[in-house]
């Protein structure tokens, strides 16, 4: 790990993988959402701005990890907050004609403070889907999945991107793992 001041990087948190024979489907699905996440964070963790935010794929010239993060974060606000929860808060996705504007980050976000932002966009999605079943529809108007839905494809999507994360951090220092 670089020596950098600690307030700019992010902190590594615990982790531990779902509960084997959790009692229903939607604690297994918020536990493999809960373990991935903590990965994700992970894989930034002591990691200065700099090393966070390189760019080292030719072919992908705006993909870094903290730019991961920040899509993360508005992948977590669309889906479970506003699509399952139906709540009226922005949506984090800003231009969507240009799909690699989260990746673009401004010269005053650190790693702390986009994971911080990504760590409190987990509560809200947990608040906006609580008490619901697995079985029910989402609240947001005019969409017809269920939660479900909304939270396997979380699964599905933070786990990819934690893939990426993990390749972007080898770069990034040489560290390697889960």
């Amino acid at each position: 790990m670089s020596n950098s001041s600690s307030g700019e990087m992010a902190e590594s948190v615990d982790r531990s993988w779902p509960e084997t024979r959790a009692g229903d489907e939607l604690t297994l699905l918020w536990g493999f959402l809960d373990f991935l996440r903590a990965t994700a964070v992970n894989k930034v963790a002591g990691l200065t701005r700099a090393e966070a935010a390189g760019c080292p794929f030719p072919a992908s010239p705006e993909m870094n990890a903290l730019g991961i993060i920040r899509h993360l974060t508005a992948v977590e606000r669309w889906w479970l907050t506003i699509v399952g929860g139906g709540s009226d808060l922005p949506d984090l996705w800003g231009d969507t004609s240009d799909h690699d504007h989260l990746f673009r980050l401004g010269k005053e976000q650190s790693p702390a403070e986009l994971v911080a932002a990504y760590q409190e966009e987990w509560r809200i999605s947990r608040d906006a889907l609580a008490g619901m079943s697995a079985d029910d529809a989402v609240r947001r108007p005019g969409e017809d999945k269920t939660v479900r839905w909304v939270l396997t494809h979380l699964v599905q999507e933070t786990a990819r991107h934690v893939g990426h994360l993990d390749v972007l951090r080898e770069f990034a220092d040489g560290e390697v793992g889960e």
